[in-house]
């Protein structure tokens, strides 16, 4: 009961105050914390089932990974080949660090610590995909006429577009920059303190807490860099907003 109240009561406030300042995400805001709840424990119950037949370990890894990928190329409908993309750029990422991670291994090997690493780590791919592709997209809307210049002086379209893929893959980087760099003084994440909560030493969580952050870059770089190289060539150039605002009111 007490849970239930403290989510209704947190999820109302952050309404009140997205009401107060007129910004158009309640709706979204509302969905996304339903959708946590009904995902997690659906979650929970199938972890049971996982941890007690570790052989389905691979189905839900499988179903992250998807559902990563679905959500990651949802965002990028202005660029060409960008779902075929994503899953070559996360499924890199993803296997290299989960596979040294849980294959070395630098932490315990145990199904628990599998589906723990894949996810965290699945979904840092999915981020960083998510951000490189959307600022690849704004920039080649954004700088549309330098990219035609170096196309009219000869370039290939990849050279037209390398400056553009290599902001793009080292923005999509800094959220992770920022919480490696901060974690212990600005605050503590999540691995640290589940791994407190479930009866780890300090010094096992730190462990924990810091081959995750160190993974999880390690999997942003893979993914970024690989999915700006493999979007860095594009053969026809996105729509400005203006002419898909147009091309939209004539259908």
């Amino acid at each position: 009961m007490r849970l239930a109240i403290g989510l209704v009561v947190l999820a109302a406030i952050a309404l009140a105050v997205l009401t107060v300042g007129r910004v158009g995400q309640r709706r979204a805001v509302l969905v996304a914390s339903a959708r946590a709840v009904v995902q997690l424990a659906l979650v929970a119950l199938a972890l049971r089932g996982v941890f007690a037949a570790p052989v389905f370990v691979v189905l839900v890894v499988a179903v992250m990974f998807g559902v990563a990928t679905w959500t990651a190329s949802r965002r990028l409908g202005g660029l060409d080949g960008a779902t075929r993309a994503v899953l070559i750029a996360c499924g890199a990422g993803a296997l290299v660090a989960v596979g040294l991670i849980c294959g070395l291994p630098v932490l315990d090997r145990s199904v628990r610590t599998l589906v723990a690493v894949s996810g965290i780590v699945i979904g840092g791919t999915m981020t960083a995909a998510t951000l490189t592709g959307r600022r690849l997209l704004e920039g080649l809307r954004r700088r549309r006429e330098e990219v035609e210049g170096w196309l009219a002086l000869g370039a290939t379209p990849r050279q037209a577009v390398a400056q553009i893929a290599r902001d793009a893959a080292a923005e999509a980087l800094v959220p992770g920059l920022d919480q490696t760099r901060t974690v212990g003084l600005v605050t503590l994440p999540g691995a640290f303190v589940g791994a407190l909560l479930g009866g780890a030493s300090p010094v096992g969580a730190a462990r924990f807490q810091i081959v995750v952050l160190v993974g999880l870059l390690c999997a942003q770089s893979i993914t970024a860099v690989s999915l700006a190289w493999l979007l860095g060539a594009p053969v026809t150039l996105p729509e400005l907003e203006a002419e898909k605002q147009r091309a939209l009111a004539q259908r």
